[in-house]
């Protein structure tokens, strides 16, 4: 019996140092979102929480779920909606704490 039908895909494994390396970005990152919400920075509050919890988000897309290992057009792909996920989140925020402020 020929076994040569096997599957194509290709299993990456991943060094155990560079998830040490990614959680503790993760929590240093979770750190600097708690500190970073006891700074007055205005508006600008909301768009700095937003950008850490984009780069988390996207950390635990692109390294534990292996996305940065499949076909360059998936990761690209990832990539793009966190970013157009930020900026329609950004847009929604401020324009809603904007309009508070309006009258």
């Amino acid at each position: 019996m020929n076994h040569s039908n096997h599957s194509t895909r290709s299993e990456h494994i991943v060094n155990a140092g560079l998830y040490w390396l990614v959680f503790a970005i993760l929590i240093a990152a979770t750190f600097l979102t708690a500190w970073i919400a006891t700074v007055d920075l205005g508006v600008f509050n909301t768009v700095v929480a937003l950008v850490i919890a984009t780069t988390k988000a996207s950390l635990v897309v692109l390294i534990f779920m292996h996305v940065k290992y499949t076909s360059e057009k998936m990761t690209k792909a990832i990539l793009i909606s966190a970013v157009f996920w930020l900026i329609l989140l950004l847009v929604l925020s401020l324009t809603d704490y904007s309009s508070r402020f309006a009258g």
